[in-house]
């Protein structure tokens, strides 16, 4: 009985024979054996539904290569949290040259941008210095409101001035003023060139203009401006009306450094400069006003104070804010009321939202007419709340779930948080974001607030989180009882101008379009959401294969 059923168990079973069929294959295929190689084939031939007959293998062919992002997300993650290293994306098919890949993309509803780099409101990241180098390679700066609402609103006329179109709004002197006086000015504005009007303010009567050729050589600096400067009957002028065309087409003609641009009685409406044709030369994808051709800059606000609120708001506007982005550490009912006073109030200004990482929020902020809404809880570099609140989101999750739902609802997302290299900003841009919020990355430029200091013979900066205690302490609104703070203040290593920093990382984003086989961000989004774009779960053995790995030593770029 016992050799019976040792010959029952040795007698080969169909899934017996399809494994030695499949031995067989591996020796026909090394060892020339033709049979056992034959009837291999035959066991795994696959049919033209494209499944594996004698093995039961179901998944079709155009299924093998990853899965797409509803299946990841809805379905394969069982209630489990993506971020950025657990994913990883699947190449497409390239036809076509890394320069013909286009970013251009929205920041909201009426905002485009020909860069998808937006610099965080924090401030060791983004004043006028930095929201300039951003808007000149076709990104947005947001300012932040860690300061008075004088100092905000200045740091937002700096950037409207700076490439400016028609300067709607010069600074004018009177012809009472001394050279002495003028000096003083000059230093404090940074430039020389002043229209001279009857009494010293715009839409007053232009009486002449005062540049350094007019008074570099002037000895006397008690001088008076009636003296020195260029009288109007000696000026080229354009009357009010102009295109911003013709005013550059004029100055090409004259070869002058100034025009301005007078009414039909003789009061000086704006002026128009040399210097702003050739920056519109040098920097083509800048991101400027379609109809004053300034650049473009945002500015934060904070919700604790809704009056406060309400005034720094009327100051930025005046000042020519483009977008406000409203700052709250809750889900504050006080920001959807700021939002609906601000659409009310101010329609032409666009509006960020706080971060957000639901879906329920989504809806709230759309139905409040937001604009545009930043996506990260939590997941900030020097972000605590996850360990201090256990609340928040993993960042491929958040941008994934809450910019499916905004698509459908026609407003942009904005992924804030974790951008720690261009692979990350890809990853975000694939699963739906329109654009990337960047703190960290930008903290360490020569163009961020702060100075350098050296540490281990390191070159670094200081960067501190929106809400760490530093801040927090420094508010006028911390609130009673003790203070909670949900971020840290570190250092970041230098990483030299955002002029060179920006190419690099722009670059590399369309570098991984092309290997993704996607010339642009809006295609992207369509493959995202039709299924074409696949993706797959990286092991923590994948996620080391991924990096530097196996080396005894290499030089680390610190540009990344």
């Amino acid at each position: 009985q016992r050799r019976r059923l040792r010959r029952v168990r040795r007698r080969p079973t169909d899934g017996g024979a399809a494994r030695a069929a499949g031995r067989g294959s591996v020796c026909g295929g090394v060892c020339g054996g033709g049979q056992a190689a034959g009837s291999a084939a035959a066991a795994f031939a696959v049919t033209a539904r494209g499944t594996m007959a004698d093995d039961k293998f179901e998944l079709a062919i155009e299924d093998m290569d990853g899965v797409d992002a509803k299946s990841l997300f809805m379905t394969v993650s069982g209630g489990r949290g993506f971020t950025f290293d657990d994913l990883i994306l699947l190449p497409g098919q390239i036809d076509f040259g890394v320069q013909e890949v286009s970013l251009k993309t929205k920041l909201t509803k009426n905002i485009e941008l020909n860069l998808p780099i937006v610099s965080s409101p924090m401030d060791s990241v983004t004043e006028s210095r930095m929201a300039i180098q951003v808007a000149l390679h076709g990104g947005i700066g947001f300012i932040h409101c860690s300061n008075s609402i004088e100092e905000q609103t200045q740091e937002v006329r700096m950037v409207k001035r700076y490439k400016s179109g028609f300067i709607t709004n010069p600074v004018c002197i009177a012809p009472s003023l001394s050279i002495a006086e003028v000096d003083a000015l000059a230093t404090e504005k940074g430039f020389t060139a002043f229209p001279v009007t009857e009494d010293g303010k715009m839409h007053s009567k232009l009486v002449g203009i005062l540049t350094s050729r007019d008074m570099d050589f002037v000895e006397d600096r008690g001088t008076l401006v009636e003296v020195s400067m260029t009288p109007v009957d000696k000026l080229v002028v354009l009357k009010e009306g102009c295109t911003l065309e013709e005013a550059y087409q004029k100055i090409c003609e004259s070869k002058k450094g100034k025009i301005p641009v007078l009414d039909a009685d003789g009061h000086l409406s704006s002026l128009v400069s040399r210097k702003d044709l050739l920056k519109n030369r040098d920097w083509p994808l800048a991101s400027k006003h379609p109809k004053t051709d300034q650049l473009l800059v945002g500015a934060a606000v904070g919700v604790a104070d809704v009056e406060q609120a309400k005034k720094r708001l009327a100051s930025l506007v005046e000042a020519g804010v483009d977008v406000v982005a409203f700052e709250s550490r809750h889900e504050a009912q006080n920001e959807v009321d700021l939002i609906k006073y601000c659409k009310a109030t101010y329609p032409d200004v666009d509006v960020v939202s706080s971060n957000a990482a639901s879906e329920k929020r989504i809806q709230v902020l759309v139905d409040s007419g937001v604009d545009a809404i930043r996506i990260g809880v939590g997941v900030a570099s020097i972000a605590t709340g996850q360990l201090i609140k256990a609340v928040g989101r993993p960042q491929m999750s958040a941008v994934y779930h809450c910019g499916r739902i905004a698509r459908q609802l026609g407003i942009p997302v904005i992924a804030d948080g974790g951008i720690a290299n261009s692979g990350c900003a890809i990853k975000a841009l694939s699963l739906g974001a329109s654009t990337i919020m960047m703190g960290s990355l930008l903290a360490g430029t020569e163009e961020s607030p702060g100075i350098y200091f050296f540490q281990d013979g390191l070159r670094l900066k200081k960067y501190r989180g929106s809400h760490s205690r530093e801040v927090l302490e420094s508010s006028a609104t911390q609130g009673d009882g003790p203070i909670v703070s949900t971020g840290v203040s570190g250092a970041v290593v230098d990483k030299g101008s955002v002029r060179r920093f920006i190419p690099y990382q722009a670059q590399s984003i369309k570098h991984g379009l092309q290997d993704l086989g996607t010339r642009s961000l809006s295609v992207l989004h369509d493959r995202l959401y039709s299924g074409e774009l696949r993706f797959e779960v990286r092991s923590s053995a994948a996620q080391r294969e991924g990096g530097v790995h196996d080396l005894y030593a290499f030089k680390k770029n610190y540009v990344h």
